[in-house]
């Protein structure tokens, strides 16, 4: 690549820059407005300062990387301006998502963050997505917004599901498949453009039993016992089934009177529900003959591993229980032990985990009746689980939070005990196709594209679906932060100066600005007030498109506005009473705006309610708990909320360590 080359890629990318500066400026005045309160800052908007910001910098220390070492011998000018061509693309994808983000803020009530008019921006977002291009955020660019000890991970995952997805329709079980996958990934490897386009095709156009058998590859017993290597160990293990009888329960309001509560029988008939024990410690009554009747010969028994005391503890006051996330279509508990086995211990209390039935095959209400069933049971055979169930804590991700607020919505209205408070991470609120700041993320992220998120709650929601066609051209959006509008000028400035100077350093000095190289660039003045409507893109801006198109099909039925679907549109009258709920979120997870709008409608009802935003992590950082610093640090945060709940004291560490081996 020649030294023109390099001039033409900086002047494309300083052009951005400037297009992208006042947009930034009017997102910084305004995006305040949108956080719970001011000592919790998160919405969507911030998001995409945070995002934009993230690409520049990363253009910045590429830029001056290139500058200090292009003249050595060593130093590949091809293979360094391919990240930087790769960068230059996301910053203009950015930059529409900004003006499509314009819209939405101009369109929405204040402190609004969906979009909730019938054919508004939801339906241009999906026409947009349709053919804009996204195969550079998978490939060189792949997680350029999330922490960098995350990366590696990123990276093996999207070659893992190439090479899953190349195989896919081959006559080969699972992790056959896998096998196979693992001998054509090198080429993804080598060549991050060919990764990226694959995994655009396959996110885009796989259907949903392609994303429950690659997500379901840690449930293989080859996979989920490599992970079990190094995750804590636990005297309890145990997967057992509760059968399909009915159940008596206390009236909440006079326990004096009680209340039958039926199976679950949604679509076809009643049916037991499936779920897994997990105890660091053995208490009493866990290995009873009462529950062991009940255990699957097939699952984990009872372990009681070297230095571990095999006496019986006595019941403990508080009884956890989690759901799954997996998009209500993928997962069993056995995906998620990792983390709650160390929070068994953490907590030192026992955790019953639900694996209710999956969608498609099983769409709403069907695993909403068998987790309020589960949860039912619990509390009248706590005695079987090692609890006197004083105290009672629901916790659940992604779709488990949606779960755990749904079944407490349930316990409500069928009069029984609710919990004694709901800990939900990253939760799905909102499953209807309305965009949002946080949801235009979608374009971008590798773990939750729109095309999946949809798949999810069309299977979910049971429906039949409309394909959403191409349109040629479409409406616009927003802006975003002080920090990165300096970044932006400097660089608007100076990396044209760094290049020139070091290819022709008299064209250098001709060209310079007579200005300081520190000050700022000569601009119109920006009004910090809420940016002006916009209605499409500026007439000579185009996003890049891709020759990939998704066949997106956008579900379409009232239930995904069933309150017991999307809690975040259930009335006052469903929320009030709902026990405290603590909400772990994340700055830059596609559904962050589901979570902060919950947050602000349970404050506004005056209900207790408690969001905490973790920075630099994406959604179903829980699964991820052994792999960095920081996601340690963000289930540390749901076992505080936890404790809250349990009303716990953190014990120190050198007692936790002994009341773990007496």
């Amino acid at each position: 690549m020649d030294h023109k080359n390099v001039f033409a890629a900086l002047q494309e990318i300083q052009e951005h820059g400037r297009a992208v500066e006042p947009l930034i400026t009017g997102f910084t005045a305004v995006y305040h407005h949108y956080d719970l309160d001011a000592q919790t800052p998160g919405n969507g908007y911030r998001t995409l300062v945070k995002v934009v910001h993230s690409c520049i910098i990363h253009i910045l220390q590429k830029a001056r990387y290139i500058a200090s070492n292009c003249t050595g011998a060593f130093f590949r000018m091809d293979h360094n301006m391919a990240e930087m061509d790769a960068y230059c693309s996301a910053l203009c994808q950015l930059r529409a998502l900004l003006y499509l983000a314009q819209v939405l803020l101009s369109d929405n009530a204040h402190g609004q963050l969906y979009s909730q008019e019938e054919g508004g921006l939801s339906e241009r977002f999906e026409r947009e997505y349709i053919s804009m291009h996204k195969a550079c955020f998978y490939g060189r660019c792949l997680g350029f917004q999330f922490s960098p000890s995350l990366r590696p991970f990123l990276q093996t995952v999207v070659i893992s599901m190439v090479s899953f997805g190349e195989n896919y329709k081959k006559q080969q079980t699972g992790l056959g498949i896998a096998a196979l996958s693992f001998f054509t990934s090198g080429k993804y490897v080598v060549d991050p453009e060919l990764r990226g386009t694959e995994f655009e095709r396959i996110t885009q156009n796989l259907d949903v039993q392609f994303w429950k058998t690659f997500w379901n590859l840690t449930e293989t017993e080859l996979l989920s016992s490599l992970t079990r290597i190094t995750s804590t160990v636990v005297q309890v293990n145990v997967i057992f089934t509760i059968p399909a009888v009915s159940l008596s329960l206390p009236l909440a309001s006079d326990p004096s009177f009680s209340v039958s509560m039926n199976p679950p029988v949604a679509h076809w008939g009643p049916g037991p529900v499936k779920v897994r024990l997990i105890s660091h410690t053995l208490r009493q009554g866990q290995d009873s003959a009462e529950l062991l009747a009940l255990s699957r010969p097939e699952g984990p028994q009872l372990s009681l591993p070297g230095g571990f005391s095999r006496q019986t503890a006595p019941l403990s006051p508080c009884l956890l229980i989690h759901f799954h996330g997996g998009g209500f279509v993928a997962q069993t508990s056995k995906s998620h032990e990792n983390y709650l086995k160390s929070w068994s211990k953490d907590l030192n209390v026992p955790i019953l985990s639900v694996d209710y039935s999956l969608a498609p095959e099983a769409p709403f209400p069907r695993a909403l009746e068998e987790c309020f069933y589960a949860y039912c049971w619990a509390l009248k055979n706590c005695h079987l689980l090692g609890s006197t169930a004083e105290r009672v804590c629901l916790v659940g991700d992604s779709a488990g939070g949606n779960l755990c607020i749904t079944v407490s919505m349930r316990a409500m209205s069928h009069g029984v005990r609710v919990p004694d408070g709901i800990v939900a991470a990253y939760p799905a609120t909102l499953l209807t196709t309305d965009a949002s700041p946080s949801r235009l993320l979608t374009l971008i992220d590798p773990l939750l594209p729109l095309s999946v998120l949809y798949k999810c709650i069309d299977a979910y929601a049971g429906t039949s679906c409309q394909s959403v066609k191409p349109a040629q051209q479409l409406d616009t959006l927003v802006a975003l932060g002080q920090d990165t509008v300096k970044l932006l000028t400097n660089f608007a400035q100076g990396a044209t100066n760094w290049f020139q100077t070091l290819l022709d350093p008299k064209a250098a000095a001709s060209s310079s600005p007579t200005t300081s190289s520190n000050g700022p660039l000569p601009s119109k003045s920006h009004s910090v007030e809420k940016p002006q409507e916009v209605k499409e893109y500026p007439d000579n801006f185009e996003p890049l498109r891709s020759r990939c198109l998704v066949d997106i099909r956008t579900p379409c039925t009232p239930i995904m506005k069933n309150p017991f679907v999307s809690p975040l549109l259930a009335p006052e009258s469903l929320l009030k009473g709902l026990p405290p709920v603590h909400i772990v979120a994340s700055a830059l997870d596609a559904l962050l705006d589901d979570s902060v709008m919950l947050a602000k409608k349970l404050r506004k009802m005056n209900q207790p309610v408690t969001l905490t935003v973790v920075e630099d992590l994406p959604h179903g950082f829980l699964s991820l708990l052994q792999l960095s610093k920081e996601t340690q640090e963000a289930s540390d945060i749901c076992v505080k909320r936890i404790r809250e709940v349990f009303k716990q004291e953190e014990l120190p560490a050198d007692q936790r360590q002994q009341e773990g081996l007496n």
